[in-house]
């Protein structure tokens, strides 16, 4: 008798369990598996990462705050002393409206969070957060929702949740809810547009110049900018490809003459080629030997291209371009 009754208690507290948070539960546990499995910048990995985005964690923690069901008269009339007799509620719309927002605020914090960490701020590390996150928020919901008294404990009703929308006792939508719910699929497809642009604008390509200090430490800026005829200016030149797909690159070291910010003169003194795969980068170490005469200032570009540069390159026609500026002067080793 004891053993039926204990499984009658178990099978009852399954039954009670929330069958919402249970399924957000189950959506963000098995989002981390999809993310962290798929390649990058698949369509897999960016369906699978919108609701562990812009859902999931969001709707646990509404579950947290707001455990009953819609408001009514005496839920508005409770003072602090009556909050477990009634307790906070939204309806559907509400819930799903917070859910969205809650959601885009805590992402950034979870991944401030990361940053300070040893993990760090990755793919696999920021969807394992979510994860974590949402489960564990959820089952606080668990308990908060079956604190509730039942009559009114915040059920998802299949009707009003394929609806989306309160009723009043008319029958007929109320203004708010019809205004929320619009406000929700303008946000949600706004935030969808924004994450998929990046990914269908194919990318880009970085270039970036940098110098050692003292310490040996790659730093930017602190070029060198003065030195003696033949000299030469130590720099390290990083391609970066974040293109989306493996790259091949050419950069070009051109020495420029300037009249009135117009290029008058180019004079290629350098070029380098590197193979780069997807969401990483090579770094070059160059010694830059100007050709100019003492007393002349020119600007040293280097410009990157994608596999052969053209005959006669020039910033217009590259993928990134970054400059600095040396003086040939016979002071320079003084």
């Amino acid at each position: 008798m004891s053993l039926r009754t204990s499984t009658q208690t178990r099978l009852g507290s399954v039954r009670r369990y929330p069958g919402d948070l249970a399924i957000v539960s189950l959506v963000a546990i098995g989002a981390y598996v999809a993310v962290t499995s798929a390649a990058d910048e698949t369509a897999l990995r960016l369906i699978a990462a919108l609701p562990l985005v812009l859902f999931v964690p969001g709707y646990a923690l509404v579950s947290v705050l707001f455990p009953a069901g819609e408001r009514d008269a005496q839920e508005t009339t409770a003072t602090a002393v009556d909050a477990e007799t009634y307790p906070r509620g939204i309806d559907v719309v509400e819930r799903l409206g917070l859910a969205l927002a809650v959601s885009v605020a805590v992402v950034p914090l979870l991944a401030l969070g990361l940053a300070v960490t040893e993990w760090g701020l990755g793919t696999a590390s920021t969807a394992a957060a979510l994860c974590v996150f949402t489960v564990v928020v959820a089952q606080i919901g668990v308990i908060r929702r079956l604190r509730v008294p039942e009559a009114k404990r915040f059920r998802v009703a299949p009707l009003a949740a394929l609806a989306g929308f309160r009723q009043g006792e008319s029958g007929a939508v109320t203004v708010t809810s019809l205004l929320l719910g619009i406000a929700v699929i303008v946000a949600a497809g706004a935030l969808l547009a924004g994450l998929i642009a990046p990914v269908s604008s194919g990318g880009f390509s970085q270039l970036a110049l940098y110098s050692e200090n003292e310490s040996g430490d790659l730093v930017t800026g602190g070029i060198q900018d003065e030195v003696a005829p033949g000299e030469s200016v130590p720099v390290t030149v990083e391609m970066e490809n974040q293109a989306g797909e493996e790259m091949t690159y050419t950069a070009v070291v051109q020495q420029q003459t300037l009249e009135d910010d117009t290029v008058v003169d180019r004079t290629e003194l350098d070029t380098i080629s590197a193979t780069v795969t997807d969401g990483s980068s090579v770094q070059e170490e160059l010694e830059v030997t100007p050709t100019a005469e003492s007393g002349e200032t020119v600007r040293i570009s280097v410009l990157l291209y994608e596999d052969e540069p053209p005959s006669e390159p020039t910033a217009e026609d590259a993928l990134a371009e970054t400059t600095f500026w040396v003086t040939v002067t016979e002071d320079a080793g003084a």
